[in-house]
């Protein structure tokens, strides 16, 4: 893990509210992180408020699988955002409490609509990151990720390349993910200041 990885993001956060990382992990990871999803549990993933969870598969089809420290691969990949914490935290004073995060698989077909990741009237989710698992994905793969400014104009569209990381501000930057034409992973995390 490249050290200066924790203070270029703190300083993009700073500059634009959000960076895109190619590269940013061990090259390793996003396999291992990719085997051990294939061997894990999914289910489809709500849409919550408050307390009102609930699916709607006509504006998220996802499933997902939340992580854990297991002392292996999962552990592998939360070191890094312990770290990342505690860089925000020194750096920004952001009061973050603690991060959660899930693998999330999108099949042929699935998307989720523009949305922002902070629910309204409530600062939980402060900084979001999601990490990319999918290697050899090519540009007709589909499932990009669509990220808008404050005045609703497209400010980036990516597809998921493996060992890809974006990390941005919760209640800034609404976002969706195009339909994907094949099977997509990635790790979607939040750093929150609820406890």
């Amino acid at each position: 893990m490249k050290p200066e990885i924790y203070l270029n993001i703190v300083d993009a956060l700073v500059q634009k509210g959000y960076v895109i990382l190619e590269d940013a992990l061990d090259p390793k990871l996003p396999s291992k992180l990719k085997d051990f999803a294939l061997g894990s549990e999914f289910k489809y993933a709500g849409i919550s408020g408050a307390s009102d969870l609930h699916l709607d598969l006509s504006r998220r089809r996802d499933k997902i699988h939340w992580l854990d420290e297991d002392k292996g691969v999962q552990s592998e990949f939360l070191d890094f955002t312990h770290k990342l914490r505690k860089t925000l935290n020194q750096e920004l004073y952001l009061g973050l409490c603690y991060y959660e995060s899930h693998f999330a698989i999108y099949e042929e077909g699935d998307f989720y609509e523009k949305h922002l990741d902070a629910f309204k009237n409530s600062k939980n989710r402060v900084v979001t990151t999601v990490y990319y698992l999918n290697e050899n994905w090519n540009e007709n793969d589909g499932g990009e990720l669509v990220i808008y400014d404050e005045n609703d104009k497209i400010i980036r569209q990516l597809s998921p390349h493996s060992n890809t990381l974006v990390v941005f501000m919760s209640d800034r930057f609404a976002h969706e993910v195009l339909p994907a034409k094949q099977q997509r992973f990635s790790i979607a995390g939040w750093f929150r200041i609820d406890k």
